[in-house]
């Protein structure tokens, strides 16, 4: 039996859950605190290369339209793009003579969306999209093929950075990292997270939890993590409203508010919202999610996030995908969720996404932006997301993917001209241009 909650004074932010698209036109709120956001210099992560763009690689994007993630309205471009970063942005030199060179790759954009590639603040490679119980008893080959293909999953969608947020296995999410990194295998920025450590019968899924009990043990379970080479720590610890002990209050929102250049949130709000309403295929119905409490926390969560994003509290998108009814591919649903519930402008959520995941990931300056210098992680988009969030969740519009400087995807019309009446000599008949209907499969295996 759940304990007593502890009922709290109310809060003095709105509690309203009708959440209207928000208003609010001008430069993205969001990026003064996401550049204020200054973590301590020991927490920096290694620094990683991806391996295999040869230095003499070139990418020239025309006529584009470029959301470059400073917080300037998009404008239309060209896009130099040599070895593994952008070099020219807007104007390029010499455009004319790159365009007729054959050694430069040139894509047209036709005025489609080029913007810097998208980034998750609480990724789970190794999450296994279905029942979370089998994880811990997944054999390690099967489960390191799964978390490769959640990888290739992750990059197909358009997402060039991830940010660990817990490793089924101690080891798995460090080694598909470094296989990344190595050029082996095709995936996203990466860093790596380790079992989430919690106190004995605190594990939320068996099998997939390190214990600690005490500082001592908390500090031999750490160093054990460190010695197999992540770059976060995950601790699991109870305090959510569900739990039944407490409520947020006041307090709790003055005190992060406080401290805001020194935390960030990533509140995995599509995790709520998919337990609440998308469960029931898989054995949790509506009703029982209301019972325990997930509609009164979803309404907080809101409430609470709005007030979040109001007080400069940069809050990340990160939706906790890889379970059954949060399944991987999905991810871009996060910022249509920051748009219709949290008040995020779509400039907003997208400034979140770039800028604000390379912030957590404290390369700001080199990732996150179509800007000089910074890594060419970058996705061409059919259409404008600013127009319509939702366009970033339907793959077949992300027409071209790039990552350091490397083509991952970009389909067979990008790369041959459409043909034109009476071309050699009328010998070849021009026929209609169609495609064949893509062959699909499921985003993630189930195991």
């Amino acid at each position: 039996m759940a304990p007593a909650r502890i009922e709290e004074p109310p809060v003095s932010w709105p509690l309203e859950t009708e959440n209207p698209p928000s208003k609010f036109k001008g430069t993205p709120r969001n990026i003064g605190p996401i550049d204020a956001v200054k973590f301590d210099d020991n927490l920096q992560p290694r620094k990683y290369d991806i391996f295999g763009t040869h230095p003499e690689s070139k990418i020239l994007f025309l006529d584009v339209n470029i959301l470059d993630s400073t917080g300037r309205e998009p404008y239309h471009g060209d896009v130099l793009i040599e070895g593994e970063r952008i070099t020219a942005v807007g104007e390029v030199p010499n455009v004319e003579s790159l365009r007729d060179d054959p050694k430069v790759r040139v894509f047209s954009g036709r005025g489609r969306t080029l913007l810097a590639g998208l980034g998750d603040a609480h990724t789970h490679c190794t999450w296994n999209g279905g029942d979370l119980d089998r994880l811990g008893d997944l054999g390690i080959e099967e489960h390191t093929l799964l978390t490769m293909r959640s990888a290739q999953c992750f990059l197909d969608s358009g997402y060039t950075m991830c940010f660990g947020a817990a490793s089924a296995k101690k080891r798995l999410d460090v080694v598909i990292r470094d296989a990344i990194n190595a050029g082996d295998i095709p995936g996203p920025r990466y860093l790596a997270n380790g079992q989430e450590i919690a106190r004995t019968g605190g594990e939320l899924v068996g099998g997939i939890t390190a214990f600690a009990d005490g500082p001592e043990e908390m500090r031999q379970v750490i160093r054990e993590h460190v010695e197999v080479g992540v770059d976060s720590i995950k601790l699991s610890m109870s305090g959510e409203e569900v739990s039944g002990f407490e409520s947020g209050d006041d307090e709790g929102m003055d005190m992060l508010e406080k401290s805001k250049t020194k935390h960030v949130v990533a509140p995995a709000i599509n995790w709520l919202i998919g337990t609440l309403y998308e469960a029931e295929a898989f054995g949790y119905p509506n009703s029982k999610a209301e019972q325990v409490g997930y509609k009164r926390e979803l309404e907080a969560a809101i409430a609470g996030l709005r007030e979040m994003h109001r007080r400069g509290i940069v809050v990340l998108p990160g939706g906790d995908y890889g379970f059954a009814w949060t399944p991987h591919g999905t991810y871009a649903r996060d910022l249509q969720h920051f748009v219709e519930l949290l008040d995020f402008t779509p400039h907003e959520a997208i400034i979140a996404a770039t800028r604000g995941v390379a912030a957590l990931m404290m390369q700001s300056h080199e990732l996150g932006r179509i800007q000089p210098g910074y890594y060419a992680d970058c996705i061409l988009v059919d259409g404008n997301p600013l127009d319509d969030i939702r366009i970033l969740q339907d793959h077949s519009k992300l027409h071209i993917i790039c990552i350091n400087g490397r083509v991952h995807k970009a389909g067979r019309k990008e790369y041959i001209p459409p043909p034109v009446a009476g071309q050699d000599g009328n010998r070849h008949v021009i026929v209609p241009d169609m495609d064949l209907p893509e062959v699909k499969r499921d985003m993630q295996k189930q195991y």
